[in-house]
């Protein structure tokens, strides 16, 4: 048997790997540890950021540019744990330009919060990712959820903007409105106001 020395403990392989896996473990403990809860966004927090935001769109037509954009001023203002787009390809949404931890890079119509909302061609809010049927865990971290679908001039689903929080229940209705604000914007559509 192979026995590891550490620092004049030795240890078997066996017993490396058990603290490996112990320390792995609490290592993802630690991280699902969240600071307090952030500040409550307002009317006048969207406004001001759907302001920004049309100023980047504005003399921009390349849909790439114009997403990480988007993704980076969310991201950047709100401080979401994930930020970012999935664009209809053929049968399945890519990932495309988010801000966050690494992500899922392709999701089937139908699957998860963004292929239901894709599917559904309307937004959906989920305040508790756990208890939504299929949902897809690119992160453990993440706790609530919504997407939005981008529509174009047809009404079909061209990508759908997905942001996740580490927090429960963290977006509202206030939130929906203004993302589907946005989303109108990056189709190029006026958003009602």
């Amino acid at each position: 048997m192979f026995v590891y020395s550490l620092g004049g403990n030795e240890a078997t392989e066996q017993q490396q790997r058990q603290r490996e896996v112990d320390f792995l473990a609490a290592k993802e403990e630690m991280e699902r540890v969240v600071e307090p809860r952030p500040r409550e966004r307002t009317q006048q927090d969207y406004d001001l950021v759907l302001r920004q935001a049309r100023e980047l769109l504005d003399d921009q037509a390349d849909v790439i540019a114009n997403m990480a954009n988007v993704a980076a001023l969310l991201h950047s203002t709100f401080h979401f744990w994930w930020t970012g787009f999935y664009r209809v390809v053929d049968s399945h949404l890519v990932l495309g330009p988010f801000q966050g931890p690494m992500a899922c890079t392709r999701i089937a119509l139908g699957h998860g919060v963004c292929g239901t909302a894709w599917q559904q061609a309307h937004t959906i809010l989920v305040p508790d990712v756990e208890q939504f049927p299929g949902h897809i865990a690119c992160s453990s971290n993440s706790r609530s959820e919504i997407v939005v679908p981008l529509l174009d001039d047809n009404g079909q689903v061209t990508a759908v903007l997905d942001i996740d929080s580490q927090y429960p229940a963290h977006f509202s209705d206030l939130d929906a409105r203004n993302l589907e604000r946005l989303a109108e914007m990056m189709s190029g559509r006026q958003p009602d106001r």
